[in-house]
This record gives structure tokens, sequence and C-alpha cells, in this order.
């Protein structure tokens, strides 16, 4: 019965394998592609460095496809601005795993390796920020160590406080949260070392910025939060919303104001807004 079962480490460690006597390298390629599809791309990686079998079948569109998002289709097309039907699988993954600008480098999209889902930045520049084009009020500070967007909205004072934005992308069935990623001062360098100019930090602990969510399935979410932790950056949840269709495309509207003009607010750094699934491994 049955001839001995000789494994890849045998061949690593330089171990001579008889005509007569099967190692894991014989396997048809069909079926390493099977046990490949159910591990995780670290692993896939590593049974990929074996030996050409494995390295070839690592290669196939039947394994990478289990491990992208069902929408896969339209974030290459919309995030890569490119045809899923000429692409591997394999290439898509590859690329959808890095950072991918599009809409004119006002937005972010990053698949997680892990997970296969996608989480998307929405920079400063895509919100509507009253007073913006007021130097008075509002500046745009280049600030690359802090920003993935490489520049940020910074306030110095004003009485009327009021960003808004508005998002529409097809999004895997889910739970996702939003925050928004603000910072009380402004990152500056001095003397070559990164460090927060605070002087015009002021306003934030007399009233709550109110913060608001709904999206085009009717969810609708209203918060209140106070803004502190003055020279660190800090995402502020919004709140949670349910994806529930794979195909259709969900709106998204999102806001964060300070409206009482009895005293004014300043210092205060706009990066983006965050979109991200709910994930009890990362919480």
């Amino acid at each position: 019965m049955g001839s001995a079962i000789s494994g890849p480490a045998d061949e690593a460690e330089g171990f001579s394998v008889s005509p007569s006597r099967t190692c894991l390298g014989d396997l048809p390629e069909s079926c390493i592609t099977s046990i490949l599809k159910f591990l995780d791309p670290q692993d896939i990686c590593r049974f990929a460095c074996l030996n050409r079998a494995y390295r070839d079948a690592s290669s196939a569109d039947i394994v990478w496809e289990s491990k992208l998002p069902p929408n896969y289709h339209f974030l290459v097309e919309r995030v890569l601005g490119e045809d899923p039907r000429c692409m591997g699988k394999k290439e898509i993954f590859s690329r959808l795993c890095r950072p991918n600008c599009f809409d004119g480098g006002t937005k972010e999209a990053l698949l997680d390796k892990t997970t296969g889902s996608i989480c998307v930045a929405v920079s400063s520049k895509a919100l509507k920020i009253t007073g913006i084009d007021d130097r008075r009020y509002w500046n745009r500070i280049p600030s690359e160590e802090s920003s993935r967007f490489s520049t940020v909205a910074y306030l110095q004072q004003m009485w009327w406080v009021e960003v808004v934005g508005d998002f529409e992308f097809q999004l895997s069935p889910g739970t996702y949260s939003l925050h928004f990623r603000l910072q009380l001062g402004k990152t500056v360098k001095r003397f070559h070392r990164r460090t927060c100019d605070l002087n015009q930090v002021h306003g934030w602990d007399i009233k709550p910025v109110r913060f608001q969510l709904s999206t085009s399935n009717g969810q609708c979410i209203v918060s209140e939060c106070y803004l502190g932790r003055p020279g660190d950056w800090v995402q502020y949840h919004v709140g949670d919303f349910v994806v529930e269709k794979q195909d259709t495309p969900i709106g998204i509207k999102f806001s964060m104001v300070q409206i009482d003009c009895t005293h004014t607010k300043g210092g205060l750094s706009v990066d983006c807004v965050l979109i991200c699934p709910c994930n009890p491994q990362h919480a």
C-alpha cells in the first residue's frame, strides 16, 4: 500500500527522493490551487517560494479571486481606472493593497490584506468648508508627514465652523464606521524637528462639536463631542452605518459643525474623513 510521501522540507534540506516516491511537488496544479485558495495571502506567498509547481499555482486567478471583495470589478474601474478583464487577479489584489488615490487625488482607497475589506479616505480638499477661500480664516498648509494627502485645512479663527462632505461608493455588505481625523494645533518644523504650534487653539472647550452622518438608504446618526488632546491627531467617531446591497452604490453625507456665535474657535487642523469596516479583530 502506498508509497511514502515526502514534503517540501525534505527537498529543501537536500534529501534525495527516489523516483518511486511521491512528494508534494508532484501534485497536479489544480490540486495545489485548491489548497492555496484557503490560505492567507502571506502563507500563499511563502508556499510560492518552495518550488516551481507551487510558484505557478500561486499565481492562478482562482487563488486570488477568493481574496478579493465581491465588488472588485467596481474597485478596479473606479479606483485604478482600468478594465478588470485585462488584469490578473493576483495583480488586482496586489495593486488594491497599496494606497491608491482617485478622483483627482482627493480620495484614497486601500484593501486590507487580511480581511479583504476596503477603507476609503476623503481629503479635506473634497470637503465643503465654510470660508475656506478667505485667508483670514482658513489656510491649506503642507503636511507631508502627518497627512496621506500632503496638505491639511487649517482654521486660524472663525465664529461659524462648518465642514460638510458627501460621497457615493460601492461598498461590500457589512457595517462601516465613519471618522473625522482632526488635530488641535498646527504641525510645524523647527530646527529640523516636527512640533505642534498651539498658539491659536481656543474655543473648543466651551461648546461641543456636532457630527452628523446620513446615508441614501435612510440611516441617520447625530453625535456631539468636545475636541481635545491638543497636539495629537484624533479620529473622532461619528457613527456606524450598514451596507446591505452588494451591487448598489450607497450615498453618504457627513458633517461637523460648531456654529455657536457667542465665541470664536481657532487652531483646528482638518485632514480627512475615514470610512472603514467595523472589524472586531482591529477594535
